[in-house]
């Protein structure tokens, strides 16, 4: 495949060698303060962003005038912006996930078994921790894995504590942890009456989430226009 990456960051890096090894061509690495480099390019096949959301107006923009597919990673966007994916999918395939890991994936469909089984006689809360240059908190992860836990919208969703809380009321407690290179730990526990239950996926590198988003966007080539997502993927 012709592809765009979005963004010259480490993602982005690492996303333009893996793409190259596997023998796709990269067209270029674009952010959107250096849009003139599209000028002249060849018209891509898809667009591969994990940058920042301001440059999700000229991913569009591009998307709609080539008429290109769109694999897109990019977390912490507001509700407009996501309505404006959901928009977008409407006319061109977009692979949308917040986590491009299988094991995230399978991370999921765990917790879509036990949390029923558990969250009227647990109580549940859930950890991330990701490196120190992340931008967004709670990570686009923990915010897919407490939609899981909390679809009904049922428990209080508690970030961080601090000061005279009181006791415990019906509520999920949510914590971001940021430091070092870390790639992405996301924890959910389930604290009962002298037993717990853990739940953790850890990744050691980045490497797993390009090599998601390139076999998403392999999957993706020649799909018709929807919203897909990692689900789609492995089924």
């Amino acid at each position: 495949m012709k592809i765009i990456v979005g963004g010259n960051g480490k993602m982005g890096s690492l996303i333009r060698q893996t793409a190259i090894e596997q023998g796709h061509q990269v067209l270029a690495n674009i952010d959107a303060h250096c849009l003139g480099q599209l000028a002249g390019l060849e018209k891509a096949d898809m667009i591969i962003d994990f940058s920042h959301r301001d440059n999700l107006d000229w991913i569009i923009d591009y998307v709609e005038k080539n008429h290109c597919a769109l694999v897109y990673g990019t977390t912490g966007l507001d509700e407009a912006q996501k309505a404006r994916l959901t928009k977008l999918s409407e006319n061109y395939p977009v692979f949308y996930s917040a986590n491009y890991s299988y094991g995230v994936a399978v991370f999921e469909e765990i917790l879509r078994v036990a949390v029923p089984l558990l969250k009227d006689r647990y109580d549940m809360e859930l950890v991330e921790t990701h490196h120190n240059q992340k931008q967004d908190a709670p990570s686009g992860t923990a915010k897919a894995l407490l939609e899981i836990m909390n679809p009904e919208g049922e428990f209080k969703e508690v970030y961080g504590r601090q000061g005279m809380v009181g006791a415990r009321q019906k509520e999920i407690g949510v914590h971001a942890l940021r430091g070092g290179t870390e790639a992405g730990e996301h924890t959910v526990h389930f604290f009962g009456d002298n037993e717990s239950i853990t739940l953790t996926h850890h990744a050691t590198n980045r490497q797993i989430f390009v090599n998601g988003a390139l076999q998403a966007a392999q999957w993706l080539e020649g799909k018709p226009a929807g919203m897909y997502n990692m689900k789609d993927l492995f089924e």
